[in-house]
Protein backbone atom coordinates (compact mmCIF):
# COMPACT_ATOMS: atom_id res chain seq x y z
CA UNK A 1 0.00 0.00 0.00
CA UNK A 2 1.13 3.73 -0.77
CA UNK A 3 0.34 7.36 -0.79
CA UNK A 4 1.12 10.43 -1.49
CA UNK A 5 2.90 12.65 0.56
CA UNK A 6 1.11 15.08 2.21
CA UNK A 7 4.05 16.94 2.88
CA UNK A 8 7.71 17.69 0.76
CA UNK A 9 8.13 17.19 -3.13
CA UNK A 10 4.27 17.32 -4.36
CA UNK A 11 4.34 14.26 -5.72
CA UNK A 12 6.37 11.88 -3.85
CA UNK A 13 4.77 8.68 -3.00
CA UNK A 14 5.61 6.80 0.29
CA UNK A 15 5.56 3.31 1.67
CA UNK A 16 2.98 2.62 3.88
CA UNK A 17 3.22 -1.50 3.90
CA UNK A 18 3.96 -2.49 7.47
CA UNK A 19 1.33 -0.11 9.54
CA UNK A 20 1.51 2.95 7.92
CA UNK A 21 5.91 2.75 7.31
CA UNK A 22 7.70 1.51 4.68
CA UNK A 23 8.38 -2.57 4.66
CA UNK A 24 11.88 -1.20 5.35
CA UNK A 25 10.86 -0.63 8.93
CA UNK A 26 9.43 -4.32 9.52
CA UNK A 27 12.89 -5.98 8.47
CA UNK A 28 14.36 -3.95 11.24
CA UNK A 29 11.69 -4.26 14.01
CA UNK A 30 12.16 -8.07 13.48
CA UNK A 31 15.60 -8.11 13.24
CA UNK A 32 16.07 -6.23 16.65
CA UNK A 33 13.44 -7.94 18.05
CA UNK A 34 15.17 -11.42 17.71
CA UNK A 35 18.69 -9.97 18.79
CA UNK A 36 17.14 -8.47 21.67
CA UNK A 37 15.41 -11.51 22.56
CA UNK A 38 18.96 -13.31 22.23
CA UNK A 39 20.66 -10.87 24.36
CA UNK A 40 18.23 -10.49 27.15
CA UNK A 41 17.48 -14.39 26.87
CA UNK A 42 21.29 -14.80 27.74
CA UNK A 43 21.36 -11.59 30.43
CA UNK A 44 18.35 -13.51 32.00
CA UNK A 45 20.48 -16.60 32.87
CA UNK A 46 23.69 -15.43 33.08
CA UNK A 47 24.39 -14.03 36.52
CA UNK A 48 22.74 -17.49 37.67
CA UNK A 49 25.00 -19.54 35.07
CA UNK A 50 28.06 -17.95 36.70
CA UNK A 51 27.31 -18.59 40.47
CA UNK A 52 25.59 -22.35 40.08
CA UNK A 53 27.35 -23.61 37.01
CA UNK A 54 31.22 -21.84 37.46
CA UNK A 55 30.77 -21.71 41.16
CA UNK A 56 31.99 -18.08 41.21
CA UNK A 57 31.29 -16.25 43.97
CA UNK A 58 28.37 -13.59 43.97
CA UNK A 59 31.18 -10.92 44.15
CA UNK A 60 33.05 -12.22 41.28
CA UNK A 61 30.06 -12.62 39.15
CA UNK A 62 28.76 -8.99 39.54
CA UNK A 63 32.01 -7.42 38.80
CA UNK A 64 32.25 -9.68 35.39
CA UNK A 65 28.33 -8.35 34.78
CA UNK A 66 29.02 -5.26 35.32
CA UNK A 67 32.18 -5.24 33.33
CA UNK A 68 30.62 -7.21 30.23
CA UNK A 69 27.56 -4.89 30.15
CA UNK A 70 30.11 -1.72 30.40
CA UNK A 71 32.16 -3.09 27.63
CA UNK A 72 28.89 -3.43 25.63
CA UNK A 73 28.33 0.40 25.69
CA UNK A 74 31.80 1.49 25.06
CA UNK A 75 31.66 -0.80 21.96
CA UNK A 76 28.82 0.54 20.30
CA UNK A 77 31.18 3.86 20.00
CA UNK A 78 33.22 1.88 18.32
CA UNK A 79 31.71 0.29 16.12
CA UNK A 80 29.00 2.92 14.97
CA UNK A 81 32.27 5.27 14.53
CA UNK A 82 33.56 2.96 11.68
CA UNK A 83 30.30 2.24 10.00
CA UNK A 84 29.81 6.21 9.91
CA UNK A 85 33.66 6.41 8.52
CA UNK A 86 33.64 3.40 6.55
CA UNK A 87 31.73 0.09 6.45
CA UNK A 88 27.96 1.71 6.35
CA UNK A 89 25.08 0.86 8.83
CA UNK A 90 23.98 -2.37 6.84
CA UNK A 91 27.36 -4.51 6.38
CA UNK A 92 28.30 -3.74 10.21
CA UNK A 93 24.89 -4.89 11.51
CA UNK A 94 25.28 -8.10 9.02
CA UNK A 95 29.24 -8.63 10.59
CA UNK A 96 27.54 -7.39 14.09
CA UNK A 97 24.69 -10.52 13.71
CA UNK A 98 27.26 -13.25 12.69
CA UNK A 99 29.14 -12.22 15.73
CA UNK A 100 26.41 -12.31 17.86
CA UNK A 101 25.69 -15.90 16.79
CA UNK A 102 28.94 -16.88 17.43
CA UNK A 103 28.99 -15.76 20.84
CA UNK A 104 25.46 -17.10 21.55
CA UNK A 105 26.12 -20.87 20.49
CA UNK A 106 28.97 -20.79 22.13
CA UNK A 107 27.26 -20.13 25.84
CA UNK A 108 25.32 -23.29 24.96
CA UNK A 109 28.51 -25.42 25.23
CA UNK A 110 28.76 -25.42 29.20
CA UNK A 111 30.80 -28.82 29.93
CA UNK A 112 30.20 -30.48 32.88
CA UNK A 113 30.33 -27.96 35.51
CA UNK A 114 32.88 -26.98 38.23
CA UNK A 115 34.21 -29.06 41.09
CA UNK A 116 33.43 -27.23 44.65
CA UNK A 117 35.82 -29.02 47.61
CA UNK A 118 35.86 -28.11 51.17
CA UNK A 119 39.17 -28.62 53.35
CA UNK A 120 38.70 -29.47 56.45
CA UNK A 121 41.14 -30.94 59.33
CA UNK A 122 43.46 -31.65 56.42
CA UNK A 123 41.00 -33.47 54.21
CA UNK A 124 39.19 -32.70 51.14
CA UNK A 125 35.40 -33.22 50.67
CA UNK A 126 33.48 -32.92 47.25
CA UNK A 127 30.63 -31.18 47.46
CA UNK A 128 28.16 -32.36 44.09
CA UNK A 129 26.30 -29.49 43.22
CA UNK A 130 22.93 -30.98 41.13
CA UNK A 131 20.37 -29.06 39.44
CA UNK A 132 19.54 -25.67 38.94
CA UNK A 133 17.64 -22.52 40.07
CA UNK A 134 14.70 -23.76 43.08
CA UNK A 135 15.99 -27.43 42.81
CA UNK A 136 19.44 -26.74 43.23
CA UNK A 137 20.96 -28.69 45.91
CA UNK A 138 24.77 -29.96 47.50
CA UNK A 139 25.50 -33.35 48.32
CA UNK A 140 28.84 -35.41 49.76
CA UNK A 141 29.35 -38.89 50.11
CA UNK A 142 30.71 -38.93 53.47
CA UNK A 143 31.31 -42.23 55.65
CA UNK A 144 29.69 -44.53 52.63
CA UNK A 145 26.46 -42.49 52.14
CA UNK A 146 25.11 -39.18 49.67
CA UNK A 147 24.50 -36.57 52.40
CA UNK A 148 22.92 -33.17 52.11
CA UNK A 149 24.70 -30.54 52.61
CA UNK A 150 23.69 -26.69 53.32
CA UNK A 151 25.60 -23.58 54.28
CA UNK A 152 24.05 -21.56 56.98
CA UNK A 153 22.67 -18.34 56.16
CA UNK A 154 24.20 -15.42 58.26
CA UNK A 155 27.24 -17.94 59.88
CA UNK A 156 28.17 -19.57 57.26
CA UNK A 157 28.69 -22.44 58.81
CA UNK A 158 28.94 -26.00 57.25
CA UNK A 159 25.72 -28.44 57.78
CA UNK A 160 26.12 -32.16 56.60
CA UNK A 161 22.65 -33.69 57.34
CA UNK A 162 22.27 -37.71 58.03
CA UNK A 163 20.56 -38.25 54.99
CA UNK A 164 20.21 -37.05 51.19
CA UNK A 165 17.18 -34.72 52.46
CA UNK A 166 16.20 -33.18 49.24
CA UNK A 167 13.21 -31.39 50.94
CA UNK A 168 13.09 -27.63 50.00
CA UNK A 169 13.56 -27.81 53.91
CA UNK A 170 15.21 -30.42 54.69
CA UNK A 171 14.44 -31.54 57.98
CA UNK A 172 16.79 -34.78 58.38
CA UNK A 173 18.94 -34.30 61.39
CA UNK A 174 22.81 -32.52 61.11
CA UNK A 175 25.27 -35.39 60.88
CA UNK A 176 28.45 -33.20 61.34
CA UNK A 177 28.24 -28.88 61.16
CA UNK A 178 31.65 -27.37 60.60
CA UNK A 179 32.41 -23.81 61.69
CA UNK A 180 33.21 -21.24 59.10
CA UNK A 181 36.56 -20.52 60.35
CA UNK A 182 37.05 -24.21 60.71
CA UNK A 183 36.96 -24.80 56.79
CA UNK A 184 38.33 -23.46 53.24
CA UNK A 185 36.67 -24.27 50.22
CA UNK A 186 38.88 -24.77 46.94
CA UNK A 187 37.18 -24.46 43.14
CA UNK A 188 38.26 -26.72 40.19
CA UNK A 189 37.18 -25.59 37.11
CA UNK A 190 37.13 -26.91 33.41
CA UNK A 191 39.44 -23.85 31.88
CA UNK A 192 38.36 -24.99 28.44
CA UNK A 193 34.64 -24.38 28.80
CA UNK A 194 35.56 -21.35 31.08
CA UNK A 195 37.94 -20.26 27.77
CA UNK A 196 34.64 -20.91 26.02
CA UNK A 197 32.85 -18.80 28.26
CA UNK A 198 34.88 -15.70 28.35
CA UNK A 199 35.17 -15.56 24.38
CA UNK A 200 31.76 -16.22 23.64
CA UNK A 201 31.32 -13.03 25.80
CA UNK A 202 33.34 -11.14 24.28
CA UNK A 203 31.96 -12.30 20.42
CA UNK A 204 28.25 -10.88 22.12
CA UNK A 205 30.09 -7.78 23.02
CA UNK A 206 31.67 -6.51 19.73
CA UNK A 207 28.82 -8.03 17.89
CA UNK A 208 26.08 -6.11 19.88
CA UNK A 209 28.72 -3.02 19.09
CA UNK A 210 28.52 -3.48 15.18
CA UNK A 211 24.73 -4.06 15.06
CA UNK A 212 23.45 -1.89 18.18
CA UNK A 213 25.45 1.48 17.10
CA UNK A 214 23.99 0.95 13.67
CA UNK A 215 20.63 -0.15 13.35
CA UNK A 216 18.46 2.54 14.53
CA UNK A 217 20.47 4.48 12.51
CA UNK A 218 19.34 2.70 9.14
CA UNK A 219 15.55 3.15 11.09
CA UNK A 220 15.81 6.84 10.68
CA UNK A 221 17.56 6.79 7.13
CA UNK A 222 14.12 5.02 5.74
CA UNK A 223 12.32 8.53 6.62
CA UNK A 224 12.94 11.79 4.77
CA UNK A 225 13.55 14.56 7.12
CA UNK A 226 10.27 16.32 6.54
CA UNK A 227 8.17 12.87 7.18
CA UNK A 228 5.47 13.24 9.89
CA UNK A 229 5.93 9.17 10.65
CA UNK A 230 9.51 9.39 12.12
CA UNK A 231 8.77 9.23 16.08
CA UNK A 232 5.78 6.65 15.54
CA UNK A 233 8.56 4.58 13.06
CA UNK A 234 11.00 5.16 16.37
CA UNK A 235 8.23 3.76 18.48
CA UNK A 236 7.06 0.58 16.69
CA UNK A 237 10.71 -0.22 16.47
CA UNK A 238 11.10 -0.16 20.05
CA UNK A 239 8.54 -2.05 20.77
CA UNK A 240 10.13 -4.79 19.28
CA UNK A 241 12.61 -3.89 21.58
CA UNK A 242 10.76 -4.90 24.16
CA UNK A 243 8.56 -7.78 22.60
CA UNK A 244 12.12 -9.48 21.99
CA UNK A 245 13.29 -8.60 25.60
CA UNK A 246 9.88 -10.49 27.05
CA UNK A 247 9.77 -13.14 25.13
CA UNK A 248 13.08 -14.30 26.05
CA UNK A 249 12.58 -14.07 29.65
CA UNK A 250 9.66 -16.59 29.01
CA UNK A 251 11.13 -18.61 27.09
CA UNK A 252 15.29 -18.96 27.27
CA UNK A 253 14.97 -18.28 31.37
CA UNK A 254 12.12 -20.91 31.86
CA UNK A 255 14.51 -23.49 29.65
CA UNK A 256 17.72 -22.86 30.76
CA UNK A 257 16.42 -23.60 34.63
CA UNK A 258 14.30 -26.56 34.10
CA UNK A 259 15.87 -27.94 31.00
CA UNK A 260 19.39 -26.98 30.74
CA UNK A 261 21.49 -24.22 30.84
CA UNK A 262 22.59 -24.92 27.32
CA UNK A 263 19.10 -25.45 26.15
CA UNK A 264 18.06 -21.54 27.22
CA UNK A 265 21.65 -20.62 25.54
CA UNK A 266 21.09 -22.32 22.51
CA UNK A 267 17.71 -20.84 22.18
CA UNK A 268 19.27 -17.68 22.62
CA UNK A 269 21.00 -18.39 19.44
CA UNK A 270 18.63 -19.77 17.45
CA UNK A 271 16.80 -16.28 18.07
CA UNK A 272 19.83 -14.60 16.84
CA UNK A 273 20.19 -16.48 13.59
CA UNK A 274 16.57 -16.07 13.05
CA UNK A 275 17.41 -12.33 13.16
CA UNK A 276 20.44 -12.32 11.02
CA UNK A 277 18.07 -14.59 8.34
CA UNK A 278 15.64 -11.79 8.29
CA UNK A 279 18.00 -9.21 8.15
CA UNK A 280 20.02 -10.50 4.99
CA UNK A 281 16.77 -11.49 3.74
CA UNK A 282 15.31 -7.89 3.49
CA UNK A 283 17.75 -6.05 2.37
CA UNK A 284 16.08 -5.41 -1.02
CA UNK A 285 13.59 -3.61 1.50
CA UNK A 286 16.11 -1.34 2.71
CA UNK A 287 16.31 1.04 -0.67
CA UNK A 288 19.98 1.18 -0.46
CA UNK A 289 19.92 2.79 2.79
CA UNK A 290 22.54 2.51 5.02
CA UNK A 291 25.40 1.45 2.68
CA UNK A 292 28.97 2.91 3.03
CA UNK A 293 29.57 6.80 2.77
CA UNK A 294 31.49 6.09 0.05
CA UNK A 295 32.64 3.24 -2.38
CA UNK A 296 34.35 0.63 -0.37
CA UNK A 297 37.01 -1.01 -1.82
CA UNK A 298 37.71 -4.59 -0.60
CA UNK A 299 40.97 -4.33 1.56
CA UNK A 300 38.97 -1.39 3.48
CA UNK A 301 36.34 -3.70 3.98
CA UNK A 302 38.16 -6.69 5.46
CA UNK A 303 40.08 -4.14 7.87
CA UNK A 304 37.55 -3.15 9.41
CA UNK A 305 36.27 -7.19 9.99
CA UNK A 306 40.03 -7.47 10.95
CA UNK A 307 39.09 -4.73 13.59
CA UNK A 308 35.68 -6.74 15.16
CA UNK A 309 38.26 -9.77 15.27
CA UNK A 310 41.01 -7.80 17.34
CA UNK A 311 37.86 -6.25 19.49
CA UNK A 312 36.80 -9.74 20.61
CA UNK A 313 40.11 -10.50 21.55
CA UNK A 314 40.74 -7.24 23.91
CA UNK A 315 37.09 -7.99 25.34
CA UNK A 316 38.27 -11.62 25.90
CA UNK A 317 41.11 -10.40 27.56
CA UNK A 318 39.25 -7.13 29.44
CA UNK A 319 36.53 -9.90 30.66
CA UNK A 320 38.65 -11.86 32.28
CA UNK A 321 40.59 -8.93 34.29
CA UNK A 322 37.77 -6.66 35.60
CA UNK A 323 39.29 -4.48 37.44
CA UNK A 324 41.62 -2.72 34.25
CA UNK A 325 37.98 -1.76 32.40
CA UNK A 326 37.24 0.46 35.35
CA UNK A 327 40.72 1.93 35.10
CA UNK A 328 40.18 2.34 31.37
CA UNK A 329 36.44 3.58 31.99
CA UNK A 330 37.78 6.18 34.31
CA UNK A 331 40.91 7.33 32.61
CA UNK A 332 39.16 7.95 29.21
CA UNK A 333 35.74 9.17 30.82
CA UNK A 334 37.59 11.65 32.49
CA UNK A 335 39.54 12.93 29.84
CA UNK A 336 36.33 12.61 27.19
CA UNK A 337 34.68 14.94 30.44
CA UNK A 338 37.66 17.15 30.16
CA UNK A 339 37.86 17.54 26.68
CA UNK A 340 34.29 18.10 26.44
CA UNK A 341 34.30 21.02 28.94
CA UNK A 342 37.53 22.65 27.28
CA UNK A 343 36.15 22.46 24.21
CA UNK A 344 32.74 24.25 25.24
CA UNK A 345 34.93 26.96 27.05
CA UNK A 346 37.55 27.90 24.42
CA UNK A 347 35.80 27.39 21.09
CA UNK A 348 31.49 27.87 22.06
CA UNK A 349 29.42 31.15 22.31
CA UNK A 350 27.67 31.53 25.66
CA UNK A 351 24.54 29.92 25.25
CA UNK A 352 25.95 27.03 23.33
CA UNK A 353 28.69 26.53 25.84
CA UNK A 354 25.71 26.68 28.61
CA UNK A 355 23.94 23.96 27.00
CA UNK A 356 26.94 21.44 27.02
CA UNK A 357 27.12 22.26 31.12
CA UNK A 358 23.51 21.43 31.44
CA UNK A 359 24.38 18.15 29.16
CA UNK A 360 27.08 17.32 30.87
CA UNK A 361 25.13 17.75 34.45
CA UNK A 362 22.30 15.03 33.07
CA UNK A 363 25.06 12.96 31.94
CA UNK A 364 26.41 12.84 35.51
CA UNK A 365 23.12 12.44 36.68
CA UNK A 366 22.62 9.35 34.37
CA UNK A 367 25.53 7.56 35.62
CA UNK A 368 24.15 7.36 39.35
CA UNK A 369 20.33 6.49 37.82
CA UNK A 370 22.36 3.38 35.71
CA UNK A 371 24.36 2.17 38.22
CA UNK A 372 21.19 1.38 40.04
CA UNK A 373 18.70 0.71 37.84
CA UNK A 374 21.47 -2.23 36.34
CA UNK A 375 21.14 -3.92 39.78
CA UNK A 376 18.09 -6.03 37.92
CA UNK A 377 20.33 -7.91 35.87
CA UNK A 378 22.77 -9.06 38.64
CA UNK A 379 21.74 -8.60 42.21
CA UNK A 380 18.04 -8.10 41.95
CA UNK A 381 18.08 -11.95 39.93
CA UNK A 382 20.43 -13.38 42.30
CA UNK A 383 18.01 -11.96 45.51
CA UNK A 384 14.88 -12.89 43.63
CA UNK A 385 16.53 -16.66 43.24
CA UNK A 386 17.51 -16.68 46.72
CA UNK A 387 15.07 -14.73 49.11
CA UNK A 388 11.88 -13.85 47.33
CA UNK A 389 8.58 -16.59 47.58
CA UNK A 390 8.25 -17.30 43.49
CA UNK A 391 5.99 -20.03 43.78
CA UNK A 392 8.35 -22.29 41.88
CA UNK A 393 8.56 -19.63 38.97
CA UNK A 394 12.18 -19.22 37.81
CA UNK A 395 14.19 -16.50 39.07
CA UNK A 396 15.24 -15.35 35.01
CA UNK A 397 11.28 -15.25 34.64
CA UNK A 398 11.13 -12.08 35.97
CA UNK A 399 13.51 -10.17 34.14
CA UNK A 400 10.36 -9.87 31.49
CA UNK A 401 8.59 -7.49 34.31
CA UNK A 402 10.23 -4.56 32.85
CA UNK A 403 9.66 -5.03 29.35
CA UNK A 404 5.99 -5.43 30.33
CA UNK A 405 5.92 -2.25 32.12
CA UNK A 406 7.72 -0.46 29.05
CA UNK A 407 4.94 -2.03 26.56
CA UNK A 408 2.10 -0.45 28.99
CA UNK A 409 3.58 2.48 30.13
CA UNK A 410 5.52 4.11 27.52
CA UNK A 411 2.48 5.38 25.28
CA UNK A 412 0.84 6.66 28.57
CA UNK A 413 4.08 8.89 29.24
CA UNK A 414 4.08 9.91 25.77
CA UNK A 415 0.64 11.06 26.50
CA UNK A 416 0.71 12.47 29.48
CA UNK A 417 3.96 14.57 28.36
CA UNK A 418 2.29 16.10 25.54
CA UNK A 419 -1.12 17.02 27.57
CA UNK A 420 0.93 18.34 29.83
CA UNK A 421 3.36 20.29 27.16
CA UNK A 422 0.05 21.83 25.70
CA UNK A 423 -0.73 23.38 29.02
CA UNK A 424 2.50 24.80 30.12
CA UNK A 425 2.61 22.17 32.64
CA UNK A 426 5.59 19.49 31.36
CA UNK A 427 8.26 18.92 33.89
CA UNK A 428 12.43 20.33 32.22
CA UNK A 429 14.75 17.76 31.45
CA UNK A 430 16.36 18.03 34.75
CA UNK A 431 13.26 18.11 36.82
CA UNK A 432 12.31 14.77 35.03
CA UNK A 433 15.55 13.54 35.45
CA UNK A 434 15.29 13.95 38.97
CA UNK A 435 12.00 12.70 39.22
CA UNK A 436 13.95 9.52 37.29
CA UNK A 437 16.62 8.91 40.27
CA UNK A 438 13.83 9.57 42.99
CA UNK A 439 11.92 6.59 42.10
CA UNK A 440 14.82 3.99 41.04
CA UNK A 441 16.00 4.73 44.90
CA UNK A 442 12.38 4.76 46.32
CA UNK A 443 11.94 1.03 44.34
CA UNK A 444 14.48 -0.98 46.33
CA UNK A 445 13.50 1.33 49.69
CA UNK A 446 10.01 -0.70 49.17
CA UNK A 447 12.12 -3.65 48.67
CA UNK A 448 13.45 -3.25 52.03
CA UNK A 449 10.54 -2.61 54.06
CA UNK A 450 8.95 -5.17 52.35
CA UNK A 451 10.83 -7.43 53.34
CA UNK A 452 11.25 -6.53 56.72
CA UNK A 453 7.46 -6.71 57.21
CA UNK A 454 7.71 -9.86 57.07
CA UNK A 455 10.69 -10.87 58.78
CA UNK A 456 14.07 -12.54 58.23
CA UNK A 457 12.78 -16.05 58.54
CA UNK A 458 9.74 -15.61 55.87
CA UNK A 459 10.84 -15.22 52.00
CA UNK A 460 9.64 -11.50 50.92
CA UNK A 461 6.30 -12.14 49.19
CA UNK A 462 6.44 -11.84 45.31
CA UNK A 463 4.61 -8.35 44.90
CA UNK A 464 7.91 -6.42 45.98
CA UNK A 465 9.42 -7.70 43.35
CA UNK A 466 6.69 -6.37 41.03
CA UNK A 467 6.80 -2.76 42.95
CA UNK A 468 10.47 -2.24 42.59
CA UNK A 469 10.30 -3.14 38.75
CA UNK A 470 7.10 -0.70 38.23
CA UNK A 471 9.51 2.22 40.33
CA UNK A 472 12.17 1.47 38.73
CA UNK A 473 10.35 1.62 35.17
CA UNK A 474 8.79 4.73 35.68
CA UNK A 475 12.32 6.44 36.61
CA UNK A 476 13.66 5.01 33.41
CA UNK A 477 10.88 6.20 31.54
CA UNK A 478 11.49 9.67 33.12
CA UNK A 479 14.98 9.44 32.29
CA UNK A 480 16.20 7.67 29.37
CA UNK A 481 14.18 8.84 26.62
CA UNK A 482 14.40 12.49 28.05
CA UNK A 483 18.16 12.06 28.29
CA UNK A 484 18.94 10.84 24.75
CA UNK A 485 16.33 14.09 23.20
CA UNK A 486 17.93 16.20 25.76
CA UNK A 487 21.74 15.12 23.95
CA UNK A 488 19.89 15.45 20.53
CA UNK A 489 18.60 19.03 21.11
CA UNK A 490 21.11 20.28 23.64
CA UNK A 491 24.08 19.58 21.30
CA UNK A 492 25.57 21.87 18.31
CA UNK A 493 26.03 20.54 14.91
CA UNK A 494 29.45 19.83 14.94
CA UNK A 495 29.50 18.16 18.51
CA UNK A 496 26.16 15.98 18.05
CA UNK A 497 28.04 12.73 17.87
CA UNK A 498 30.68 13.67 20.60
CA UNK A 499 28.37 14.52 23.19
CA UNK A 500 26.04 11.35 22.14
CA UNK A 501 29.31 9.27 22.17
CA UNK A 502 29.51 10.92 25.74
CA UNK A 503 26.14 10.04 26.72
CA UNK A 504 26.23 6.05 26.26
CA UNK A 505 30.20 6.30 27.66
CA UNK A 506 28.26 7.56 30.64
CA UNK A 507 25.99 4.42 30.63
CA UNK A 508 29.05 2.11 30.29
CA UNK A 509 30.34 3.78 33.48
CA UNK A 510 26.91 3.67 35.07
CA UNK A 511 26.90 -0.38 34.21
CA UNK A 512 30.05 -1.19 35.87
CA UNK A 513 29.33 0.76 38.74
CA UNK A 514 26.17 -1.35 39.13
CA UNK A 515 28.72 -4.22 39.04
CA UNK A 516 30.69 -2.86 42.15
CA UNK A 517 27.51 -2.32 44.31
CA UNK A 518 26.23 -5.76 43.25
CA UNK A 519 29.59 -6.99 44.15
CA UNK A 520 29.02 -5.32 47.65
CA UNK A 521 25.96 -7.28 48.22
CA UNK A 522 27.82 -10.76 47.84
CA UNK A 523 29.55 -13.31 49.97
CA UNK A 524 33.30 -12.90 49.87
CA UNK A 525 34.06 -16.88 49.23
CA UNK A 526 33.01 -19.20 47.20
CA UNK A 527 30.41 -21.71 48.85
CA UNK A 528 28.49 -19.07 50.84
CA UNK A 529 26.02 -16.87 49.30
CA UNK A 530 25.08 -13.46 50.27
CA UNK A 531 22.85 -13.21 53.67
CA UNK A 532 19.32 -11.67 53.04
CA UNK A 533 20.58 -8.66 55.74
CA UNK A 534 23.30 -7.81 53.84
CA UNK A 535 21.58 -7.35 50.31
CA UNK A 536 18.57 -4.99 52.65
CA UNK A 537 21.69 -2.72 54.11
CA UNK A 538 23.16 -2.22 50.83
CA UNK A 539 20.21 -1.46 49.26
CA UNK A 540 18.57 0.64 51.94
CA UNK A 541 21.59 2.76 51.47
CA UNK A 542 21.98 2.85 47.73
CA UNK A 543 18.40 3.70 48.17
CA UNK A 544 18.71 6.80 50.46
CA UNK A 545 21.64 8.00 48.53
CA UNK A 546 19.26 8.20 45.17
CA UNK A 547 16.53 9.95 47.10
CA UNK A 548 19.23 12.60 48.07
CA UNK A 549 20.93 12.98 44.22
CA UNK A 550 17.40 12.92 42.95
CA UNK A 551 15.67 16.13 45.27
CA UNK A 552 19.01 17.54 44.83
CA UNK A 553 18.30 17.60 40.78
CA UNK A 554 15.19 18.62 41.26
CA UNK A 555 16.04 21.17 43.56
CA UNK A 556 18.68 23.05 41.03
CA UNK A 557 16.57 21.91 38.29
CA UNK A 558 15.08 25.50 37.51
CA UNK A 559 18.94 26.60 37.06
CA UNK A 560 19.86 23.80 34.91
CA UNK A 561 16.84 24.66 32.76
CA UNK A 562 18.24 28.26 32.31
CA UNK A 563 21.65 26.99 31.25
CA UNK A 564 19.54 24.80 28.33
CA UNK A 565 18.08 28.74 26.87
CA UNK A 566 15.25 26.67 25.65
CA UNK A 567 13.68 30.34 24.53
CA UNK A 568 16.64 30.90 21.74
CA UNK A 569 16.86 26.99 20.88
CA UNK A 570 15.99 25.81 17.14
CA UNK A 571 15.55 22.72 15.68
CA UNK A 572 17.77 22.12 12.88
CA UNK A 573 16.57 18.81 11.56
CA UNK A 574 20.25 17.88 12.01
CA UNK A 575 21.35 14.49 9.91
CA UNK A 576 22.58 12.53 12.78
CA UNK A 577 21.28 13.53 15.84
CA UNK A 578 18.03 11.79 16.03
CA UNK A 579 19.47 8.99 14.65
CA UNK A 580 22.67 9.26 17.11
CA UNK A 581 22.80 5.48 16.49
CA UNK A 582 22.26 3.07 19.45
CA UNK A 583 19.20 3.10 21.80
CA UNK A 584 17.33 4.76 24.43
CA UNK A 585 18.81 2.06 26.75
CA UNK A 586 15.54 -0.14 26.10
CA UNK A 587 12.93 3.11 26.91
CA UNK A 588 10.62 1.87 24.55
CA UNK A 589 9.81 4.99 22.79
CA UNK A 590 11.50 7.50 20.45
CA UNK A 591 12.84 10.06 22.32
CA UNK A 592 9.90 13.40 21.48
CA UNK A 593 9.97 15.43 24.97
CA UNK A 594 11.13 18.40 25.07
CA UNK A 595 14.00 19.33 26.39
Amino acid sequence: MTDIAASGEAGRVRDTSFFGHPKGLAILFFTEMWERFSYYGMRGLLVLYLTQHFLFSDEKSSIMYGAYTALVYVMTIIGGTLADRYLGQRKAVTFGAILLCLGHFGMAFEGTGSKEYVVTNGAEIEIQHEGRGDNRQLFVDLDGESRRVVFEQGTGDLQILETADTAKEPTAPVYQQIAKDDYTTRIERQQLYTNILYLSLAFIIAGVGYLKANISTIVGAIYDFDDPRRDSGFSLFYMGINLGSLLSSLTCGIIGIVWGWSYGFGLAGIGMLAGLVVFVWGKPLLLGRGEPPKPLAKNTEWTMYAIGVALVGICWLAIQYQSLVGYVLGGFGGALVLYVLFTAVVKLPSEERDRIFAAMFLILTSIVFWALFEQAGSSLNLFTDRHVDRGGVPASVFQSINAIYIILLAPVFAIVWQVLGSKGLEPSAPLKFGLGVVQVGLGFLVLVWGAASVGPEVAVPVVFIFLIYLLHTTGELCQSPVGLSAMNRLAPAHMASLIMGTWFFASATGNFAAGLIAAATGAEGVGEEAGRQVVMDVYSNVGWFAIGVGVFVMVISPLVKKLMHLDTLKDDALEGQAEAGLEAQEAGIHPTSRA
